[in-house]
């Protein structure tokens, strides 16, 4: 799996891939109380949660690396799962922060070979 300049290990599945719905859908009722329902289909913005935090781990100096891709405001990037699936993402901070990540062994001074369990939140700004 690549993201952007990074290759994920295949332990970071999209743990919510069918948590998504091509279709938005508002209801209201009208001045005669009928219900008057619009239906539209999505663009983008779909929502692309890797790993679990419990199966899908990085050294933390990739971890690092992670971090640091993170941290520039818009930035587009390819994602490239590994049964070749094309998105172009952003990180997704609308609930908070992007990344997700804990030590899997805590320790006072942690190497760069430990690892963390780690969850990313992207969306999709388009397809391809």
């Amino acid at each position: 799996m690549q993201l952007d300049t990074l290759t994920l290990p295949d332990n970071f599945i999209w743990v919510n891939e069918f948590e998504w719905s091509p279709v938005a859908q508002s209801t209201e009722r009208s001045l005669t109380g009928a219900l008057v329902v619009s239906e539209r289909e999505k663009s983008y913005g779909r929502s692309i949660v890797l790993g679990d935090g419990e199966n899908s781990w990085l050294p933390r100096q990739q971890l690092g690396e992670l971090f640091v891709l993170s941290a520039p405001l818009n930035h587009k990037m390819p994602l490239v799962l590994p049964d070749g699936r094309r998105f172009t993402v952003i990180f997704d901070r609308s609930s908070g922060s992007p990344l997700e990540a804990y030590p899997v062994h805590p320790v006072s001074q942690p190497s760069d070979a430990d690892f963390y369990g780690v969850v990313i939140r992207l969306m999709t700004i388009s397809s391809g």
